[in-house]
């Protein structure tokens, strides 16, 4: 008997937006069939907070999870990720989230990686995969918007959850609560499937990094829909891939909307400067974005471009052939790029390897055969017999990560010894810094809000019991 591919939609509620250093709090999710009907119970677990974690207040007024309510009711993040692996990621799940690949997914990453988990295999091994519908939404209003109600921010277009769901009359009872936001996504994407049958599919099947990569590699333009690109036009243009990358399954597009003049004649550090240019300054960003394949990209064949939507869209067929013709004409222009690509990456790593911290070391390389069987024993392993069991392991990134494990999941394990290191640690963490500490910024944050002066009585109450909280676990003083 064959297992069919169920969909798990899941969204996350977190401690802050810098999966680096904050936590999940928050885990809910639903299975559904192919068909999108729900199937068994969903699942809606707290996880509690461990105490070298300060969280973002804006992010806890948003959700109104406080750190006491995941110490009262909820689970270790070892217990969480144990759960998850055992009764969530089974066979053929495939994941669906609303920006969970940029955003959920990777927090999911490092809380596997944190507890010994493999950070990966759940998103496709055993037959799983991942879809992100915030793309595939983008662009049914881009080019296929018939059948839903499309909401807008003073007078810019906008797909956020909560206003789709209340535009379109769909059941959402508590935005930014985890499970409710699952619940109005299964809605949403009932709705795409039934008024948008064939792009739903289409887009569905592109969670394939082989059907992008056939699209999108290749001499052709494409439409292409992504948050990086202007509201003014649904966030979709008409790109091209220029060269693959050299090192990933990703292509760095152009977009054909602008005018290549402006940028052929740049040379590389002037190109440098302008693709690292940040939005909203005064230097005009690059043309350009690395569209990588696993991303479940919403990418498309520029023949489903149709009059209305070259209309809506402000698409001029004419403009993006001649820019299509000049790039062609200019071959120089791409190995400069390629050099561009090289020194922006060189940049990054550099400031990635800067920090040595181990929480920080999920990215410095995947587990190979022999560090996979390490992780099992230390998963197995009793949690007092942790301290043992390191001095036998012989990867140093995961030896050095077994401390931090016990003290976050087992802290009535440790040793009188393990406690002092402990202590050093959060001290370092938390306290190193000065004004830059995280406590101190914490705190310049907790009186920015409070002069507001806008609060409503839940929300002082949540303000009220985090600085109780972060007075809780404050390091104690050498």
């Amino acid at each position: 008997m064959t297992r069919k591919t169920t969909y798990y939609f899941y969204d996350l509620e977190t401690s802050g937006i810098k999966p680096s250093n904050a936590r999940i709090m928050q885990f809910a999710g639903q299975r559904t069939d192919q068909n999108l009907q729900k199937v068994g119970e969903p699942d809606n677990m707290l996880i509690k907070l461990s105490d070298d974690v300060l969280p973002e207040p804006e992010a806890v007024l948003v959700h109104g999870i406080t750190p006491q309510k995941t110490l009262e009711q909820g689970i270790t993040e070892q217990e969480f990720t144990e759960t998850f692996y055992r009764k969530i990621a089974l066979f053929g799940t495939v994941f669906v989230g609303y920006n969970n690949i940029r955003f959920d997914d990777e927090f999911m990453r490092r809380a596997c990686y944190r507890t010994f988990y493999d950070p990966y295999q759940w998103h496709w091994k055993d037959n799983r995969g991942r879809w992100d519908l915030l793309d595939p939404i983008r662009m049914m209003r881009a080019l296929r918007p018939q059948g839903m109600e499309w909401p807008d921010i003073d007078g810019k277009p906008t797909v956020k959850l909560g206003l789709m769901t209340k535009a379109n009359g769909l059941t959402h009872d508590n935005a930014h609560d985890a499970l409710s936001d699952v619940e109005a996504l299964i809605e949403l994407a009932q709705k795409f499937r039934e008024k948008q049958p064939k792009l739903y599919e289409y887009l569905l099947s592109m969670r394939n990094k082989k059907e992008v990569a056939k699209l999108v590699d290749r001499p052709q333009p494409f439409i292409y829909t992504s948050g990086r690109y202007s509201a003014e036009f649904d966030k979709t243009t008409v790109a091209i891939s220029l060269f693959k990358h050299p090192r990933r399954d990703s292509a760095l597009v152009y977009d054909l909307r602008e005018d290549p003049n402006e940028w052929i004649g740049m040379s590389v550090p002037d190109l440098v400067k302008h693709w690292q240019a940040k939005y909203g300054s005064n230097l005009k960003k690059l043309p350009i974005k690395i569209l990588q394949f696993n991303r479940s990209p919403a990418v498309a064949p520029i023949g489903v471009l149709d009059k209305e939507s070259e209309k809506r869209l402000a698409i001029d067929m004419q403009v993006i052939n001649k820019n299509l013709l000049l790039l062609a004409k200019h071959p120089e222009f791409t190995e400069k790029l390629k050099e561009v690509l090289e020194k922006v990456e060189q940049e990054q790593q550099t400031r990635v390897s800067l920090d040595d911290s181990v929480d920080d070391q999920l990215y410095d390389g995947f587990w190979n055969s022999n560090d996979q069987k390490e992780l099992g024993i230390i998963r197995d392993t009793d949690p007092g017999e942790l301290t043992i069991i390191a001095e036998q392991i012989k990867n140093e990134r995961i030896r050095k990560m077994i401390p931090l494990y016990k003290a976050r999941n087992y802290p009535k394990q440790l040793t009188e010894e393990e406690s002092k290191n402990w202590e050093k640690h959060r001290r370092s963490l938390l306290m190193d810094g000065e004004d830059d500490s995280r406590v101190a910024k914490f705190y310049s944050k907790m009186q920015e809000l409070s002069k507001k002066g806008t609060l409503s009585s839940n929300e002082e109450y949540i303000l009220t019991e985090l600085r109780l909280y972060v007075e809780s676990i404050m390091p104690q003083t050498e």
